[in-house]
């Protein structure tokens, strides 16, 4: 008896432990578990502490709810000008629905990778093989469209799609290299030309400025001379007028003391005596020249000339005192 109790209690354990073990479940953090009862939906577990009905219910699928990144395999697409590419990329997307898709779809990696290739090609073979390098944002952006609306019947949401390569023929890579080539040296000789162009513009500019700059200041020089000259001209003259209002009014105070010194007791014979010195030195003078010249007749009477002096003087004597 003891016997076939121990092996009682040696089979309960193990079937507790297989109950345990198959109808027991503990689900991760963002994984849910899609439970079948007798072959149809019962419901979805989420993470936490799950029992099972034994022999009734279990767990058919199980999936992720965090994001997915999935790798989408390299194809050949036909651009508009018929240039073969190797297209690659990578697709995000995320489980909303677990039930849907466990039922909605067999296999919704597979069929978004499918989605994504087939969508691929239609939109590259809408564009040129230059707008290709372009336009990735664009051809992301169809993919997500179209995927996403496919897979709303699959339970999941297409969050982005990614182009990774673009790869032409080898060909085409030596033809776009030339073309590079070509477009940098195009480049280049523009830029030097426009550089010669702006060097030859800026040279005319500084000999014009040059030249300008040379203009006034010969401008500037000329005036200078001519406010110099002027100025000079206008000092002589304010110099000459000085002089000739000095010796002016020398001569006046001169004349003044004269007319003095003959008022005096024998000015009349002095005057007489100087008018006759003078008129001696000048005769002589003009006997010693060589120019032709009219004299009076009387030249020789010296006491007719000296009595015109003396007339001369008392008229104007007689003159300063009606003044």
């Amino acid at each position: 008896m003891s016997g076939v109790f121990l092996f009682v209690i040696i089979g309960l354990a193990i079937f507790a432990i297989f109950l345990f073990v198959n109808y027991v479940r503990v689900v991760p953090q963002n994984e849910a578990y899609v439970v079948e009862r007798l072959g149809k939906y019962a419901g979805t577990l989420l993470s936490g502490f799950h029992l099972l009905v034994p022999f009734i219910d279990k767990v058919a699928y199980r999936h992720t709810l965090k994001e997915q990144v999935i790798d989408v395999p390299p194809q050949i697409c036909i651009t508009r000008d018929n240039i073969s590419v190797e297209v690659d990329g990578v697709l995000y997307m995320t489980v909303m629905d677990p039930r849907n898709a466990s039922y909605g779809v067999n296999n919704y990696h597979n069929a978004a990778v499918q989605m994504s290739q087939t969508t691929m090609r239609s939109v590259i073979g809408k564009l040129e093989l230059d707008r290709t390098f372009e336009e990735r944002e664009t051809i992301n952006a169809e993919i997500i469209n179209a995927v996403d609306k496919a897979s709303a019947p699959w339970g999941v949401k297409v969050n982005r799609y990614e182009v990774k390569n673009i790869t032409p023929p080898q060909s085409i890579k030596d033809a776009m290299e030339k073309q590079m080539r070509a477009e940098r040296e195009k480049r280049a000789l523009i830029a030097e030309s426009e550089g010669d162009k702006m060097a030859k513009i800026n040279r005319a500019e500084g000999d014009k400025q040059a030249k300008i700059n040379i203009a006034e200041g010969e401008r500037q020089q000329l005036i200078n001379i001519s406010e110099g000259e002027k100025q000079r001209r206008i000092n002589e003259a304010q110099g000459r007028a000085q002089e000739i209002l000095l010796v002016a009014e020398a001569t006046s105070e001169a004349l003044k003391q004269v007319g003095r010194a003959i008022q005096e007791g024998g000015g009349e014979d002095a005057v007489s005596l100087r008018i006759a010195e003078a008129y001696i030195a000048e005769f002589g003078r003009l006997a010693k020249g060589t120019n032709s010249m009219i004299i009076p007749s009387n030249v020789v009477d010296l006491a007719s000339m000296v009595a015109v002096g003396k007339e001369v003087l008392k008229a104007g004597r007689a003159e300063s005192k009606k003044s």
